[in-house]
């Protein structure tokens, strides 16, 4: 004999304390803003649990052209602070028209060098190459003890809709630069400045 199917109880209107149904919210406007946040633990799932509602999000807000990029990049940070913190970590998406900005926050107070200024070979500072050449802007800094309630640092990088200027104020020289594990904070102006992906270089 078959199992039976299992019945589903209806899933009963939205009411107030009065029994009064209560309309669902408006959607939001393509130009309003809006931000998510997802906490994980450090876990070898956690990158991918990120990269898997950062495309539901995109999705329901009608931004899937920057999916792959922010996929992309939002992996690499993800990734990094799953590798070098020794706690949780946190993906905030960001919507002000036209700019999605994603932070990745951890718990380890010291970020990878950019390769630039480190040996060819390095493993470490190959995520940063990739936001400098896909994200229109980035930057990161340390944190105080707020998160989680203890030390760690933020990396952010922003895509614009439909390529154009990132906004200014943002980016190259604002916080601390990126370093790798055990190496002293670089001054902003040792950052390697923002490339723009589509001019060739010689």
């Amino acid at each position: 004999m078959k199992n039976a199917e299992p019945e589903h109880e209806p899933i009963p209107e939205p009411a107030d304390l009065n029994g009064h149904f209560v309309p669902p919210p408006p959607l939001i406007p393509f130009t309003e803003p809006w931000e998510y946040e997802l906490h994980f633990p450090r876990d070898a799932r956690g990158p991918a649990v990120a990269r898997t509602t950062l495309k539901a999000v995109l999705g329901a807000h009608g931004l899937g052209e920057f999916t792959d990029r922010a996929e992309l990049l939002t992996s690499e940070l993800a990734t990094n602070a799953v590798r070098y913190s020794l706690g949780p970590a946190v993906v905030r998406l960001r919507w002000t028209n036209p700019v999605l900005r994603v932070s990745v926050m951890d718990t380890c107070p010291v970020s990878p060098l950019p390769l630039a200024q480190q040996n060819a070979d390095a493993e470490c500072g190959r995520g940063l190459l990739i936001l400098d050449l896909l994200a229109d802007d980035w930057g990161g800094c340390s944190l105080g003890e707020s998160l989680f309630g203890v030390g760690g640092k933020t990396v952010w990088f922003e895509l614009v809709l439909g390529g154009g200027d990132p906004p200014s104020g943002g980016g190259a020289g604002h916080g601390s630069g990126p370093r790798c594990p055990g190496r002293p904070c670089l001054p902003p102006d040792h950052r390697p400045a923002h490339r723009d992906p589509s001019r060739s270089t010689s």
